[in-house]
């Protein structure tokens, strides 16, 4: 079967065909070496059949089967009988929290704007000065007091998410309710649809609970309707993770018809979605979020640690009542509970309107960075999100996201190749995220972009050099 027919086939790997050299067995075990090493196959990734593999690239059975062993031999690919062959765990590091190294410009994890943190502190304190203040370090109210829940619907509804407050249940962070969720309505095997790039911490995720992810083609709207609509037709598909309001790392903001559109085939397929709505607050044009269409197949999670605070750990998950024994497992079994005092912080924010300021100066730094970064870059559309935490930087033909990353890195500054953010294929697209809220001012933000628009622009200049690495 000519390779060239697998075209739509969803597969979650696709070397090219016409990058192998003979003996092909030998090149074919280098490519896949290539593309663990570099993070572009996640560690625990499902690998095609070798049966389907060779016919996608027109070889013998034999010869993909050689190929499988080298790696296997090294290490970077292991089969478990009966469900197939993955990637080695520890292969690669595509974590996005890293650690600070004396001198370097964060500018690669995002850091929302740490210095607003005080006024979380002297919440904190007040609250610990109140009579009966150590009984939050108790464990009642696992599923939190009547009043916490009533300021997480209060917050949810700031954001188009009008629910019962007996169907919402807190979080440790997005980063946690993701974990609780995928642990709970998902089992090893299951598909997942996402964007062609998204949060790496989600792919983590998947990968430790061996749950396959699928990316998918999108445009400036975000995932393409006939793309996850062929996926569904192509493979079983348990669900699909967006972030409609704002696409981490790209910026994305999913329009009303893309949404309808969008929801038409999760319900059609009956898939789950799992709704992050982390950076909604930062959009200007509300939307309503995909869930409020199709309630009974979604999960809505939103997060404080961008909009308030990212130690504070606090996040709330909406779900229908269909989901809510195998949640309530999930949080007794994994957390027991959320940090009463973390939980009593957030609610205090909520019912004060200290959020508010708190949010708002937020969104107004970052619009201030962004206008920054738009005399760097003036040629970059500024995109739907005027006060992004992160700008997503396309790369000039020939210079992968880690090769920028890396020559970065050499000048002193840390950003996010797209190999990171990389679910499978990344069709054809090179780039980097840019966190342009983590540099501790804007005199440290404007050192920070000098040094990547030299390099962005060395790179543009040097037409015949390679950067593929």
């Amino acid at each position: 079967m000519p390779y060239n027919s697998f075209e739509h086939y969803p597969m979650s790997w696709k070397p090219d065909r016409e990058e192998l050299t003979y003996p092909y067995y030998a090149s074919l075990a280098a490519k896949l070496e290539n593309d663990i090493v570099h993070g572009i196959l996640a560690e625990n990734t499902m690998l095609p059949p070798q049966r389907e593999l060779a016919d996608f690239l027109d070889l013998s059975l034999s010869t993909v089967t050689k190929a499988y062993k080298i790696c296997e031999e090294k290490g970077l690919i292991y089969g478990k009988v009966g469900r197939g062959t993955f990637v080695t765990n520890g292969c690669v590091n595509k974590t996005i929290v890293t650690e600070e190294r004396e001198g370097m410009i964060e500018m690669g994890q995002t850091l929302p704007f740490y210095e607003y943190n005080v006024i979380v502190s002297q919440i904190a304190s007040e609250i610990l000065k109140a009579p009966k203040s150590h009984t939050l370090f108790e464990y009642s109210y696992p599923l939190g007091t009547p009043r916490q829940q009533e300021a997480a619907k209060r917050w949810l509804s700031l954001h188009g998410m009008d629910v019962p407050r007996e169907n919402i249940y807190m979080a440790s962070g997005a980063q946690n309710a993701l974990a609780l969720v995928l642990m709970s309505l998902f089992k090893p095997g299951d598909k997942i649809a996402t964007d062609a790039f998204t949060y790496p911490n989600f792919i983590g995720l998947a990968n430790m609970l061996n749950i396959q992810l699928i990316g998918l083609k999108g445009d400036e709207n975000g995932i393409l309707p006939y793309a996850l609509e062929q996926a569904c037709r192509n493979s079983k598909i348990n669900g699909i993770y967006l972030m409609p309001a704002c696409a981490n790392p790209t910026n994305i903001v999913m329009g009303y018809e893309r949404r309808a559109e969008v929801s038409k085939i999760i319900k059609k397929y009956h898939l789950i979605l799992i709704e992050d709505d982390t950076y909604a607050f930062l959009s200007d044009n509300k939307q309503q979020p995909i869930s409020v269409n199709i309630p009974e197949q979604s999960v809505y999670i939103n997060s404080m640690s961008k909009a308030l605070c990212a130690g504070l750990r606090v996040a709330y998950i909406c779900f229908p009542e269909r989901m809510r024994k195998q949640l309530e497992n999930a949080i007794y079994n994994v957390n027991l509970k959320t940090p009463s005092l973390n939980v009593e912080i957030a609610t205090e924010m909520i019912f004060s309107g200290i959020y508010e300021e708190i949010a708002s100066r937020k969104k107004e730094e970052a619009l201030k960075r962004n206008e920054i970064f738009c005399q760097y870059f003036p040629e970059i559309p500024s995109g739907d999100i005027k006060s992004a935490f992160y700008k997503w930087l396309h790369l000039p033909k020939g210079c992968t996201g880690r090769a920028f990353e890396m020559m970065c890195r050499e000048r002193g500054v840390n950003v996010y190749g797209s190999e990171r953010f990389c679910v499978s294929e990344n069709f054809g697209i090179n780039a980097v995220r840019i966190s342009i809220s983590s540099p501790p001012g804007i005199e440290v933000l404007n050192k920070g972009l000098k040094i990547v628009r030299e390099v962005y622009e060395n790179i543009s200049q040097s037409e015949e050099a390679s950067y593929i690495f």
